[in-house]
């Protein structure tokens, strides 16, 4: 924590001065603080509508901030520990895109693993830049890609010097750390820029006994995603640059994709939550950590049920562990991850996180209570007595190393043909196939479509895993590289 003080939240408090002055709008949105449409209104109270506002000069403006914004960004800033702290309104996605864009062009390399979110690929297609994939080891019996072993980063880079940064998931979705520290001081010796995806560590910057954040390690750049653990409005996030980052080139690069027309609902969650966490985040995130541990202790005793955390650490693969991720392997009681989703969310009315081939995700965070603690674990127990079966037969791999034969940014925008999906193998895909969440591709564009790839696809249709990406809904059908394409 830095030196100013935190007890402000200069957005918040210049929207409540708006909200007294009754200003007359002849200005968007269209709706007139509610007034043009009352069903919003009811729907989501004066309260909220008399608020959502344009940008104007008393409320700043987030593409050129010069006021309550550019105080809410210095606030973060120094709650976080970085340089500068940028408000987002498009979601961490944005943030991760506005990392790569803002390190790399057509042509550069960049080292990350290939469990990366969608919105990482994503940005290479925009950009042009080359994926150079650290494949990170597997556990066959949890079914989930680990953490960037020090070992395979040097050989990468050494591999690959004209690389121009490198990327790092920290942490998983899962829960999985790596050497962040060492990484980055690897790569900085090696003159490349650390981006992080840090959309599930909010909580790193507030929490005590918490694996080390990307701003402590030293990172250039942090997407932080403060609407999962960090209590603000969906799609608020934080973008965070170390002191070798030019803010005003960074703040370019956003504005390239970032909207115009910011919500202030979105940034005044985030001033807030900044505000809460900074001045309380310690206690409530140690609240947070003892109710994860006490639903893990349940849950092992259950039987069947593996909910993974700490003794996994191996000093590599699994350089530390996030002990506020619940997540549960069900492989044990005889059925897939999604599986118990599905009967949790239909049967017993309880919504999970995530829910893959081999695991349930319970997202436990600010507003978690024990008695909604105690409901899961009830539910939990009664599944395995009703549905539980043998696991013979149970798939548990998640991730498939990719053979990557063109850029992403080539293969998307190749001439393509539409196949039936069987008739794919040894073509090259030219579109993103994933569950989402966690919104992993199991197949990027410019990948090569291999039997192994097929067979998960087809296995995660029957389990009933929501699968995204591709232009035909029902992953009948796939996008492929015309062969003379190829020639």
């Amino acid at each position: 924590m830095g030196h100013l003080g935190q007890e402000r939240a200069p957005i918040y408090e210049a929207l409540e001065v708006f909200r007294g002055e009754r200003i007359v709008p002849f200005d968007v949105p269209g709706h007139k603080r509610g007034q043009g449409n009352p069903e919003l209104t009811k729907l989501l109270g004066k309260q909220c509508v008399s608020i959502d506002v344009n940008s104007m000069k008393a409320l700043d403006n987030l593409c050129h901030p010069v006021s309550v914004i550019r105080e809410a960004e210095e606030l973060a800033a120094d709650a976080f520990g970085a340089a500068y702290a940028f408000l987002m309104v498009g979601g961490t996605t944005s943030s991760v895109q506005s990392m790569v864009l803002a390190v790399c062009k057509k042509g550069d390399k960049i080292i990350l693993p290939r469990n990366v979110h969608r919105s990482v690929i994503n940005a290479l297609v925009l950009c042009g830049a080359i994926p150079i994939y650290v494949n990170p080891d597997m556990d066959s019996r949890l079914g989930i890609a680990l953490g960037m072993k020090l070992s395979q980063v040097e050989r990468t880079v050494s591999e690959h010097p004209d690389a121009v940064a490198v990327l790092v998931n920290n942490p998983t979705y899962y829960g999985i750390c790596s050497d962040l520290r060492s990484i980055v001081a690897l790569a900085h010796r090696h003159g490349m820029k650390v981006l992080v995806d840090e959309a599930h560590g909010t909580h790193f910057y507030f929490g005590a006994d918490m694996p080390v954040s990307a701003m402590s390690a030293g990172a250039d750049m942090a997407s932080v995603s403060m609407h999962k653990s960090g209590g603000s409005l969906t799609q608020s996030s934080f973008l965070l640059t170390g002191p070798d980052m030019n803010p005003g080139y960074v703040r370019q690069i956003i504005n390239l994709t970032q909207t115009t027309s910011a919500s202030y609902l979105l940034l005044a969650s985030l001033d807030i939550s900044r505000r809460n966490l900074a001045l309380r985040g310690r206690q409530e995130f140690a609240k947070v950590t003892a109710l994860a541990e006490y639903a893990r202790k349940e849950i092992g005793a259950i039987g069947g049920y593996y909910a993974y955390a700490s003794e996994l650490i191996n000093g590599d693969s699994i350089f530390d562990f996030d002990r506020t991720k619940l997540t549960i392997n069900t492989l044990g009681i005889g059925l897939a991850g999604i599986e118990v989703y599905d009967l949790l969310r239909d049967e017993y009315d309880i919504q999970m996180e995530l829910g893959d081939i081999a695991n349930v995700l319970a997202y436990i965070s600010i507003g978690d209570r024990e008695r909604d603690t105690e409901r899961l674990i009830g539910a939990l127990e009664e599944i395995k007595r009703k549905y539980g079966r043998s696991n013979a037969d149970m798939y548990a791999q998640e991730y498939i190393e990719p053979r990557v034969a063109v850029s992403p940014q080539s293969a998307f925008y190749a001439e393509k043909e539409s196949l039936p999906l069987m008739e794919t193998r040894g073509r090259i895909c030219s579109e993103f196939v994933m569950c989402y969440p966690p919104g992993i591709p199991i197949l990027a564009p410019g990948e090569e479509i291999t039997d192994a790839i097929l067979e998960y696809i087809v296995y995660a249709k029957e389990k009933g895993c929501s699968m995204t990406g591709p232009e035909d809904a029902g992953i009948e059908r796939l996008n492929v590289l015309r062969e003379e394409w190829m020639t």
